[in-house]
């Protein structure tokens, strides 16, 4: 599988999001994408407490352990990289959590506006 280029949505080579636990469609610690990536895991996104609680309620349980896959389980505070109709699912239901933009891959604007990923920045003041 050939990735596509590392360039996130401000133009800039795609910052690493998390090693921490180990995220990516590649488990990288990146939020590379390809053609295979069906889900565009492309958003680089803080998890909270009710954005897991949200995800778990739609059918995406992303804090329970799930060693079988390698996955420990997140917990609010660790970064992840999001499927990108996920994430603007719960901005629509208003729980989405911030977003690293140096880290959240260009791809995520086939999915999502960029004014929105720019509206849940992490560090900003909006």
């Amino acid at each position: 599988m050939e990735k596509d280029e590392a360039i996130n949505v401000l133009g800039g080579a795609l910052a690493s999001c998390s090693s921490d636990p180990v995220t990516g469609f590649f488990r990288d610690g990146h939020c590379n994408t390809c053609a295979a990536d069906a889900g565009s895991h492309t958003v680089c996104a803080v998890m909270t407490a009710e954005f897991l609680a949200y995800s778990k309620y739609v059918g995406n349980d992303l804090s329970t352990p799930r060693p079988e896959f390698r996955f420990p389980g997140l917990k609010p505070g660790d970064k992840w990289c999001l499927c990108a109709s996920r994430f603007l699912q719960a901005h629509d239901e208003g729980c989405a959590p911030q977003v690293d933009l140096e880290a959240t891959h260009r791809r995520a604007c086939e999915i999502v506006p960029l004014n929105i990923l720019q509206s849940h920045a992490a560090g900003s003041s909006g």
